[in-house]
């Protein structure tokens, strides 16, 4: 890297005056008469006590024929490599900073405790390579996350979520992952979908099976729901749980398990509020996996056939019931297919982070 070279020592605009007054054979008392000033007001500007301000450089200028930018620069140029001295580093630890906070939100992954608070910008910027595991500069471009353009999400605290969930993830000690064995296990993880209750068994089942699991809260402007990452050695799950519900909770769940079955090996970081995310090949493939895993979409379309457009909670709790799943779950499908409106029966789209504490962001940093 090109640095900028800067003279040994820092040149004042006083030792100029002294140099025009020798070749003039004026002294500093003569100068004073010249500019009507006191002889102790131009002895202080000579020594530097007193800055040349831009009435000075005017009076400087008509003294000794120059231009007034002369002195004025003169004087902003001496200032400015005092300032550099007293810094020590030559304002380099501002440009970290500047770097790393343009690059990344780090004031909310400080008050996260993501990274440490560090006074020294070295010390920053190794809080943040430890974070990502490597140079920010070079990672955050490298990485390609779809996202909706309109709602502009901010593409370095992206990358330091999945930071965040890789980082969380890799304390948890899992067996080898084995398609076949998740395969079987599916029909046993959608029972749990019958009460919110049992979500609390998500996490212990799916780490079983060597899946590792995580909820980490998402950073403004990221816009996630999901990530399904690392598949091809140690699958890796992160949920935010942004939209704190049963439904969005199983159909995140199983839209991630299905970009795995479906070997969609790439980082899949997924936000449902993308219409054109939906419409995405390994999109719709897995939206249509995790929709069949968790109901007979058959028994659905007829029942919806019958039943619409009066959707009363009776029905839904009662075809819910017929396929063992929780009613807001099924509720959820309705929604997002715009079968019923975003405001119906809302008190069926019950929370489920009570019961997934343990798995969380915080309890994770409690440790």
């Amino acid at each position: 890297m090109s640095e900028t070279l800067q003279p040994a020592r820092a040149v004042s605009p006083g030792e100029i005056i002294e140099m025009e007054l020798e070749a003039r054979d004026w002294t500093q008392r003569d100068l004073a008469e010249i500019m009507g000033r006191p002889p102790q007001a131009v002895s202080e500007i000579i020594r530097g006590v007193k800055q040349i301000t831009p009435e000075t450089a005017l009076e400087l200028a008509q003294a000794f024929g120059t231009s007034p930018e002369v002195w004025a620069n003169l004087e902003t140029y001496y200032r400015l490599q005092l300032a550099r001295r007293r810094s020590g580093d030559g304002g380099a630890g501002i440009a970290t900073r500047s770097k790393l906070y343009s690059l990344l939100p780090v004031a909310d992954l400080v008050r996260r405790g993501w990274l440490r608070a560090a006074d020294a910008a070295e010390d920053l910027e190794r809080e943040v390579r430890d974070l990502l595991g490597g140079d920010p500069q070079a990672l955050i471009p490298a990485v390609s996350f779809r996202h909706s353009e309109a709602r502009g999400p901010e593409h370095g605290a992206q990358v330091a979520w999945v930071a965040r969930v890789r980082q969380l993830a890799e304390r948890q000690d899992v067996p080898p992952f084995d398609y076949g064995r998740l395969a079987d296990a599916i029909p046993h993880l959608r029972r749990l979908a019958a009460l919110p209750e049992q979500v609390a068994a998500v996490p212990p089942l799916l780490t079983s099976l060597g899946v590792r699991f995580v909820i980490v809260p998402p950073l403004p402007k990221t816009y996630i729901d999901g990530v399904l990452c690392d598949a091809e050695r140690a699958p890796i799950i992160g949920l935010t749980l942004r939209y704190d519900r049963i439904d969005s909770f199983w159909f995140t769940l199983m839209h991630e398990l299905a970009h795995l079955m479906l070997g969609h090996h790439a980082l899949h970081l997924d936000n449902f509020d993308d219409k054109e995310q939906r419409r995405d090949a390994q999109e719709i493939a897995a939206n249509t996996k995790a929709r069949a895993w968790l109901l007979d979409q058959g028994a659905l379309a007829a029942w919806v056939s019958r039943t619409h457009p009066y959707f009363s909670r009776q029905k839904i709790e009662h075809f819910a019931a017929a396929q063992q799943l929780h009613p807001g779950v099924l509720l959820g499908q309705l929604m997002f297919d715009e079968t019923v409106g975003y405001k119906h029966l809302r008190a069926l789209l019950v929370k489920v982070s009570p019961h997934l504490q343990d798995w969380s962001d915080t309890a994770y940093s409690g440790r």
